[in-house]
């Protein structure tokens, strides 16, 4: 899928030609196209799926409910809410620093999920339903600022939360890349946590798990996770939903084997549906979030009349 997004285009390149230019060894001819427009943006994108995936499948777990995800409790909101801020409000910042003002927006919405949801411990019943309430808080705050702000910034903001590609370059790569791979690696070291935390509360207790500590920590990763992929590729829809559910069904429930599973497939999902918004009406251009909203709302009704048949 890397190489069909690198070939296909307004202006076809023969597969060789875009692999050998791609990797430094081409000619001139192709390179501008290659290095310069389509390689940052297909990798941008593979980025922003493994994130949301790493981040539904965190979610997933604590919650232990299949429809968890970073768009359903809110994180993307939250992080949506502070990047259109940012782009409304306080224009001509770095684009070096929309990782850290995503980061800072979804991070106050999950200590305020946290916050509301404890009750003699966190629950995650309640924290799944919270986060839907503050989802709906963090959208009327967004509805707000395209209010508001001027048309110019109000247009780019319009453009980012549609969850496009478009204009992705090597600056938006860069800065998202060490946030993955650290958070990534971070997250493999509690694997084992993951597993235990997929039985009963009080059976991850008795297994030595320092609950509610090994919970925040794992929300603070799925907030790093989805605010650094929502702060360079926008609010992409429902990948963090449906990536954890075939990274289970391809890979079984031990989280070692599951969650580099689930990245490969959130990226593998994003970036096909980079391509499709890119071709299926050339030369028009659909946001990849509306593809993925189109394949993932069907997806998640299936998923809730099988509970439901269950």
């Amino acid at each position: 899928m890397l190489l069909l997004s690198i070939v296909i285009g307004e202006r076809m390149i023969p597969a060789g030609e875009a692999l050998r230019t791609a990797i430094g060894l081409g000619g001139d001819e192709y390179a501008f196209t290659v290095r310069q427009v389509r390689l940052p943006r297909v990798l941008v994108g593979f980025l922003a799926g493994c994130g949301l995936a790493l981040s539904g499948s965190i979610l997933q777990i604590i919650t232990r409910n299949p429809l968890a995800s970073p768009g359903v409790i809110g994180l993307n909101s939250g992080a949506a809410a502070a990047v259109v801020a940012a782009l409304v409000l306080a224009p001509g910042f770095s684009m070096s620093y929309l990782p850290w003002i995503a980061f800072s927006g979804a991070l106050v919405t999950a200590l305020a999920i946290y916050q509301l949801s404890w009750k003699k411990g966190s629950s995650p019943e309640r924290m799944l339903l919270v986060g839907i309430g503050i989802s709906a808080m963090a959208g009327a705050l967004i509805t707000y600022l395209l209010t508001v702000g001027k048309i110019f910034r109000v247009s780019q903001a319009f453009t980012w939360m549609a969850g496009s590609l478009y204009g992705r370059t090597w600056d938006h790569f860069w800065p998202l890349l060490p946030w993955i791979i650290a958070l990534f690696i971070i997250l493999l070291c509690y694997t084992r946590h993951l597993d235990l935390l997929q039985l009963s509360d009080g059976a991850a207790v008795g297994m030595g798990i320092r609950l509610e500590r090994t919970r925040l920590s794992l929300i603070l990763l799925s907030v790093g996770l989805a605010g650094s992929a929502v702060s360079m590729a926008g609010t992409i829809a429902f990948v963090g939903l449906m990536a954890p559910h075939m990274a289970s069904h391809l890979a079984g429930t031990r989280s070692l084997r599951r969650l580099p599973v689930a990245a490969l497939l959130g990226g593998l999902i994003v970036m096909t549906a980079d391509l499709l918004g890119r071709t299926i009406f050339t030369p028009y251009e659909i946001p990849v979030g509306l593809i993925t909203a189109l394949i993932g709302a069907p997806y998640m009704i299936a998923l809730l009349i099988r509970r439901r048949a269950i």
